[in-house]
C-alpha cells in the first residue's frame, strides 16, 4: 500500500512536470534543462511502477506533450503520436534490447534503424492524391493544431507530390516529421535580431515552435525552417514491410529524409553507433540531442505495440546535456557596426562539450531584465556544436546576496558619447556614427562578401588600418596608397599590390551592393536591390522621404524612417560624397549600358525564387540586367516573369494566383537569346 509521503511526492512531481510541459510545449519557454526534467519524469515513473495505487489517468507519464493552444484550429490525429523512453548508455539499450526479445519468438531475427533526434517540433502532414491538404503539430499526441498554413511556407516541403512514371502518389498519406533550422542559420537570426533589438530565442527548437505558431503566415515565410521526414503514418497503395523501406518511400515520394539514418543487423552495432554518434553528431549543420532506434520490420512493430505512451520497439539513446552551470562574473558591453550596444556575460571558466568557455551572448537589455540575471549569479551557460554559448538562465535559489543587477550604461564605453534606446525596440545605441568600436565593425562589413567583397581585406586589417589612423570612416578604404602600407607588419610588396588592386576592382561593384555596404540599418541585399530598382541611384534614394520610400513596394515604416535618418546624418552624407568623388558605382547609369539594339530583356520585370542549376541568383540578375530587364523582390500584377528554380516557394505560388509567367533558367536563356 503506498505511504502519505510517496502519495505526496507523486502529486507534487505531476504538478511540477505538467508546469514544465506546459512552458516547453505550449509557452515555448522552458524553464529547466532536459537534464533536470529527465531526472524527474523518472522518479515519477519509478514511483508509479513501485504500486499501482501511485498511477492515474491524469498523469504526465499518461499522456505525451502538452495541450493544444486555442488560438488555432485544432486537429484529431489518426492514431496517437507517441513519444519515445529513454536509454543512457549501453547498459540501458542492453536492457531494452532484451526486454524487445522476451516479447517475440526465440526464433525471431531482428534488424534495427539508427536515426538522429531532432531538435526540432514534430508535425504531422496529410496528403490527398499527391497534394498538400493539412499540417498540424503534436499537440498533446491525441489532438493537434492546424498550422497548415505556416507549414506551406517550408521550402522543403513537399506541396505537391509528383507522379513518377505510371506511379500515382497515394489516395491519402499521412506521414510524421520534425520542423527544424540549420544551426548557422539559428545563429544568424539571432544576431540579426538582437541587432535590431527584436525578440532572441533559446534554442532552434523554441524557434521552430515559435515561428509554426505565427498567426500571419508571411513571418513565418521569412524564417529558414527546414523539415525532414521519418514515418509514414498511414497509406493508401503503399505496402511497407519495414522502416528502411518507409524512409526510402518517403524519399521516392520527394521528402527530405535525412542521409545519417542507418540500419544495423547487430545489437552491439547499434550499440557502437550510439557510442561514435556522440562526436558525430556535432559535426551536423543542425542540432539533436541523439539518436532514435527503431526494429526495423513493421510487422515486428505491431506485435511489440506500446506500453503507456511509449512503443516498445522504439528508444532514445540521450546524451549529457550541453548545458552547464558556472558563475557569472561580470557583463561587458561591445559596439556592433550599427552602434548596438551588445551586452555579454564574462564566466568563471566551465569546460562545455570538450571546450572551456569564458564568454556568452545575453543579447539584449530586456534579455537580461526579463530573466533577472544579476553579476555574481549561479547561471546555466549551452553550448550547442559551433553556436555561440549564451546564457539561458539564473539560479536565484543559489544567490548570496551579494549578486548585483545590471544596468545598461547611459554611454557608449568605446567612445564615450551617449547611448539612446529607440522608441519601440530592445537595443541601446551608441549615437556617435564615427565611433572607433563601430568603425571597425562597419569597415569588416563593408569589405565583406556579401557587400563589396573585397578579397584580402578582413577583419584584422579593419582593426589595423583603423588603429594605425589610416581609415576614419569606409570612404577612406579608396584612398589608401601603397606607400602608407610598406612600413606595415606583415606587408610586403606582393601582398600590398594585390590588396590596392581589390580594393580598385571593388569601385566597379553593383549600385545594390555599395548600398548594402553602407551599414543602413534593414538594408541587406535584397532590400537594396529593391531601392536601386526604384530610385536608380543612392543620390536619388538620399533625396527621398518616408512617404516617397513607403510607397515602394516591400519597404514599410520602420524601414523607411531607418533610410531617411540615415541619410540625415552629415557624417554619412559625407561618406557617400567621399565615396562618389573615389570613382564607386552610385548610380545605374554609372555602368556600362548595352549597346542600342541589344537589349532583348527591355521593359520586362523579373522576380528570381529557388535555387538555379547552374548560376547563382545574383548571376542571374545580372544577366537580365545586361540585357535590358529590370529584377525586383516582389511578385505583383507588374511582373513579367516568375524566374524558378528548385524549392521555390510563396512567390511561385503567388505568380500562378496572379497567372504569371513562370520560365527556368533554360527560359531565361531563350528569352536573352531572343529565341
Amino acid at each position: 500500500m503506498a505511504t502519505k509521503k510517496d502519495k505526496a511526492r507523486v502529486e507534487r512531481l505531476r504538478a511540477v512536470i505538467r508546469n514544465y510541459q506546459h512552458r516547453y510545449y505550449v509557452l515555448d519557454d522552458p524553464e529547466v534543462s532536459d537534464v533536470e526534467f529527465d531526472a524527474l519524469w523518472h522518479e515519477l515513473v519509478a514511483l508509479e511502477e513501485k504500486d499501482s495505487e501511485l498511477r492515474s489517468e491524469d498523469s504526465p507519464t499518461v499522456r505525451v506533450g502538452g495541450a493544444p493552444q486555442d488560438r488555432f484550429e485544432k486537429v484529431q490525429h489518426p492514431t496517437q503520436m507517441l513519444s519515445l523512453a529513454n536509454a543512457f548508455g549501453p547498459d540501458d539499450m542492453t536492457a531494452w534490447n532484451e526486454r524487445v526479445l522476451r516479447l517475440l519468438p526465440s526464433d525471431t531475427k531482428l534488424a534495427w534503424i539508427t536515426e538522429p533526434k531532432i531538435d526540432g517540433l514534430t508535425v504531422v502532414l496529410h496528403y490527398e492524391n499527391g497534394r498538400f491538404v493539412l499540417g498540424a503539430t503534436r499537440g498533446d499526441g491525441r489532438v493537434g493544431e492546424d498550422v497548415t498554413a505556416n507549414l506551406r511556407t517550408i521550402r522543403s516541403l513537399p506541396l505537391r507530390i509528383p507522379t513518377t512514371g505510371r506511379k500515382k502518389p497515394p489516395a491519402t498519406l499521412i506521414v510524421r516529421g520534425e520542423v527544424y533550422l540549420p544551426r548557422d542559420d539559428f545563429t544568424r537570426f539571432n544576431a540579426e535580431q538582437a541587432a535590431q533589438g527584436e525578440k532572441t530565442y533559446a534554442n532552434p527548437r523554441n524557434f521552430a515552435a515559435g515561428s509554426l505558431r505565427q498567426l500571419d503566415p508571411t513571418i513565418t515565410a521569412k524564417r529558414p525552417l527546414r523539415l525532414w521526414a521519418y514515418q509514414i503514418i498511414s497509406s493508401s497503395g503503399l505496402k511497407l514491410g519495414s522502416q528502411w523501406a518507409a524512409l526510402d518511400a518517403l524519399r521516392e515520394l520527394g521528402f527530405p529524409v535525412t542521409p545519417q539514418s542507418r540500419r544495423w543487423e547487430s545489437i552491439d552495432d547499434v550499440i557502437a553507433e550510439c557510442a561514435s554518434w556522440a562526436e558525430e553528431r556535432e559535426a551536423l549543420a543542425y542540432e539533436t540531442d541523439g539518436l532514435v532506434i527503431k526494429v526495423d520490420a513493421a510487422g515486428l512493430q505491431a506485435r511489440l505495440g506500446a506500453v503507456g505512451n511509449a512503443p516498445r520497439w522504439a528508444i532514445a539513446y540521450k546524451y549529457p546535456s550541453s548545458e552547464v552551470v558556472t558563475r557569472l562574473d561580470r557583463i561587458g558591453v561591445n559596439v556592433g557596426r550599427t552602434g548596438v550596444l551588445m551586452p555579454y556575460a564574462e564566466l568563471e571558466p566551465v569546460e562545455v562539450g570538450g571546450v572551456t568557455v569564458r564568454n556568452a551572448t545575453l543579447h539584449n537589455e530586456d534579455y537580461i531584465r526579463d530573466r533577472d540575471i544579476r553579476v555574481g549569479d549561479r547561471v546555466v551557460v549551452k553550448r550547442a556544436g559551433e553556436v555561440i554559448p549564451q546564457v539561458l538562465r539564473a539560479l536565484p535559489e543559489l544567490r548570496t546576496g551579494e549578486e548585483v543587477p545590471f544596468e545598461m550604461p547611459a554611454s557608449c564605453p568605446v567612445c564615450g558619447e551617449p547611448a539612446r534606446r529607440l522608441e519601440g525596440e530592445a537595443a541601446t545605441y551608441c549615437v556617435n556614427s564615427a565611433c572607433p568600436e563601430q568603425l571597425v565593425r562597419l569597415v569588416e562589413y563593408f569589405v565583406s562578401r556579401g557587400a563589396m567583397d573585397i578579397e584580402g581585406f578582413g577583419i584584422k586589417q579593419a582593426e589595423l588600418f583603423v588603429a594605425d589612423g589610416l581609415i576614419a570612416d569606409v570612404a577612406d578604404i579608396f584612398s589608401l596608397r601603397a606607400d602608407q602600407l610598406e612600413d606595415t607588419d606583415g606587408y610586403k610588396q606582393k601582398r600590398i599590390d594585390n590588396l590596392i588592386s581589390a580594393i580598385e576592382a571593388a569601385k566597379d561593384r553593383a549600385v545594390a551592393r555599395s548600398l548594402t555596404a553602407l551599414g543602413i540599418r534593414g538594408v541587406g541585399g535584397v532590400v537594396a536591390e529593391t531601392l536601386v530598382d526604384h530610385f536608380a541611384s543612392v543620390e536619388a534614394l538620399a533625396a527621398a522621404d518616408v512617404e516617397a520610400l513607403e510607397a515602394v513596394d516591400g519597404i514599410g515604416p520602420i524601414l523607411a524612417q531607418s533610410v531617411v535618418d540615415w541619410f540625415a546624418s552629415p557624417h554619412n552624407r559625407k561618406v557617400v560624397e567621399k565615396l562618389r568623388a573615389a570613382g564607386v558605382c552610385l548610380a545605374e547609369e554609372e555602368r556600362s549600358a548595352a549597346p542600342e539594339g541589344e537589349t532583348p530583356l527591355a521593359g520586362l520585370t523579373f522576380v528570381i525564387t529557388g535555387t538555379l542549376p547552374n548560376m547563382s541568383r545574383e548571376q542571374a540578375g545580372a544577366h537580365i540586367k545586361a540585357a535590358g530587364g529590370k529584377v525586383t523582390s516582389s511578385v505583383s500584377k507588374k511582373t513579367s516573369y516568375v524566374l524558378a528554380g528548385e524549392a521555390a516557394g510563396g512567390k511561385l505560388e503567388k505568380a500562378q494566383k496572379l497567372d504569371l509567367a513562370v520560365i527556368d533558367e533554360a527560359g531565361l536563356l531563350r528569352l536573352i537569346a531572343g529565341d
